[in-house]
This record gives structure tokens, sequence and C-alpha cells, in this order.
């Protein structure tokens, strides 16, 4: 009985409500105090979705500093890269214009190896018999003279630098024309000058360029500057050291001279 006067009483109100807006009040107030109950009802789905998004944003994030620092590495490789082209294109444009100077024919030759053997001062070059190379033939870089062929084969060469203990180059002072030998001492920045008498007019800073004399090398190529001259009284030579001209530890590219009149040496 009392059920049935219940919901008599919740009919009636509800009717009421719907006719005259009665409960508008009521139900405003209800409605207010039930929104903290639905917000965190919805509390778990939206921390769900937070906790997505921000793991989304953090992987995207680390995928994009990696794509970012690749990107960096390959541009910095790139540009390390661009300038050595650069020096080289300077190298190359020293190394044309001194063959516009040489009054030999020339050949360009590139480097492709080096002797191991640090007593023995070797270049292997990508020219040989089928380019005419010939042992003996002079070897230039745009600042001097390098060396000579010494060996052939079809499509490469052997050069042996001037430095090399074995080599020896005759020279003459290009302020007074005095003739001397320069040799080598197995250590690339070192030429030695030998049997100098002590009284002769040499100094240092001395421009020392090839003499011709054995016609193995063309007259008038730089092969070294003096860098010092001892004079011992109780001796009847002077102790002489020269800084080669050429780059024998830099040059890539190189010159091999034509000798005008010359016929390749067997």
């Amino acid at each position: 009985m009392r059920v049935l006067l219940a919901a008599a009483v919740v009919v009636t109100l509800i009717t009421a409500d719907l006719h005259f807006n009665k409960l508008s009040t009521a139900r405003s107030l209800l409605d207010a105090a039930a929104t903290p109950l639905y917000w965190l009802a919805d509390l778990p789905a939206r921390l769900g979705d937070w906790s997505e998004a921000q793991v989304q944003t953090r992987a995207s994030l680390l995928e994009e500093n990696e794509r970012l620092h690749r990107e960096s590495l390959v541009l910095q490789g790139r540009s390390l890269q661009m300038a050595s082209l650069q020096a080289e294109n300077v190298r190359l444009r020293a190394l044309l214009n001194s063959s516009a100077l040489v009054r030999d024919d020339v050949l360009v030759a590139e480097l492709v190896g080096v002797s191991p053997d640090p007593a023995r001062h070797q270049l292997l070059l990508n020219k040989g018999a089928s380019d005419e190379v010939f042992v003996g033939q002079p070897l230039i870089d745009a600042d001097g003279l390098l060396g000579q062929v010494v060996q052939v084969s079809a499509s490469t060469s052997r050069a042996l630098l001037i430095t090399d203990a074995t080599h020896s180059v005759p020279v003459q002072v290009n302020r007074n024309g005095v003739r001397a030998i320069a040799e080598g001492t197995g250590a690339l920045g070192t030429l030695e000058i030998h049997h100098v008498a002590a009284t002769t007019d040499i100094a240092v800073g001395d421009l020392l360029v090839t003499s011709g004399l054995g016609g193995r090398f063309p007259v008038g190529y730089p092969v070294a500057v003096v860098s010092e001259v001892e004079r011992d009284p109780g001796q009847p030579f002077a102790r002489i050291a020269a800084r080669p001209s050429a780059a024998l530890d830099r040059s890539r590219h190189v010159l091999l001279v034509f000798i005008a009149d010359a016929q390749p040496k067997e």
C-alpha cells in the first residue's frame, strides 16, 4: 500500500513538473550536485587519453630528434667534403698554372699509393707505359721538383722522391749559379748539399734550382730553399741543409715532364 502511495506521489510530481515546471529549481540543484560525480566517472577515460597522447608526443619528438640528428650529420659530412673539394680545386688550379709556365710537354698524373716502407720515399702513379711514361722522367708539382720515375708498368708507374736517401739531383744557386748536388736524407723535410767549399757564396734563403747537368732534369725547376749553413774553420766543406720546395707529403696530382728532344730511357 505504501509503495503504491509513493509511486502515485512520484507520478504526480513528474506530471506537475512536465505541465507546470514546478521542479526546475530542484532539478538544477541536483544537476549541479551531480556534475562532480560525472567528472570523476569520466576521469579514468580522460587520463587514459592524456597518457596516450603524451606517449605519442614523446615518441614523435624522439623520432624527429633522431631524424634531425641524422640530417645534421649528413650535412656536416657534405660540408667537409665540400671543403676538401674546394682545397683540391685550388691545388689543381695551381698545378695547371704551373704547367703553363713549363717549357716542356707535361702529363697530369694522380697519386694512387705510397710505399709502406718508411725508409723508401716512393709514390705510385696512375700513368704508365700506355701513356708514354718512361724511367727517369722528372716529376713536379705546382711548387717544384718532386722526383723521378724509377719503374714503369702498362698502366702505372713508381716514382722516387728527391728526399729518398738514395736520390740526388744536380742543382745550382739561383742567385749566383753556384753548382752543387742535393741529396736526400730520408726525411721528407730535408735535403743536404754536400761538398760545397766553406768559402762558397751560399746563404740561408737561397733558392736551389735544377742545373740540367746529366740531362735527367731540365734546367730551372725549383728544388729547395737553403735553410741552414754551418761553416767550421777546421773543415774544408760547409754543412748545408735545404727545405724542399715541392709539397712532397701533400700533392695528390702531379706533372710528368716530357723533356723536349729527350728520348725515353729504357
